[in-house]
């Protein structure tokens, strides 16, 4: 088996199909690359190159599991400590009551919008915009690039903006 002809001829399809089950290109690639690498390293072990697509998909789909799941622990463990802490409401000096229940109202619609990113999002959301965790720091982290890591800052702040001018907590 000539394996870079195998993979020129299958990678493309097998990223599309990363993508989907990443759920977005950046997890995606990182997931074809890892599987590439392991199916290099194991490359003795497949028997038939017709089934090479296939076996390639199975690995970056593995990969794809195991970013997830690494992501999730981190995010839900920050998330947890985040709720039991309770995220912490600015304070602004002697308020009225009327003041504290809208700024009590406006904290929970930020934590209502913010649980409902997306996995991948929400995670650098929180280490970035709650922990106060660098962009370097995090995408060491997550495995990600820093490019990577901003370009999903970006669009989880979208999101959570879009949330919240949607009246997701209006009465």
């Amino acid at each position: 088996m000539d394996f870079e002809r195998e993979v020129a001829k299958h990678k493309d399809a097998v990223y599309r199909q990363m993508v989907r089950v990443c759920g977005n290109a950046d997890d995606a690639e990182d997931a074809l690359v890892e599987a590439m690498v392991s199916a290099f390293r194991y490359s003795d072990q497949l028997k038939d190159s017709s089934s090479f697509r296939a076996w390639l998909a199975s690995i970056g789909r593995r990969a794809c599991y195991k970013m997830r799941q690494k992501g999730q622990e981190e995010m839900f463990a920050s998330l947890e400590a985040l709720q039991e802490a309770g995220m912490p409401m600015p304070t602004s000096g002697d308020l009225t009551a009327d003041e504290e229940a809208e700024m009590q109202e406006t904290h929970q619609c930020v934590l209502a919008a913010i649980s409902t990113l997306p996995d991948t999002y929400k995670e650098v959301y929180v280490m970035r915009e709650i922990d106060g965790t660098s962009a370097n720091d995090t995408a060491k982290k997550l495995g990600l690039s820093v490019p990577a890591v901003k370009s999903r800052l970006h669009r989880a702040r979208t999101l959570v903006r879009e949330a919240l001018d949607n009246a997701l907590c209006a009465p």
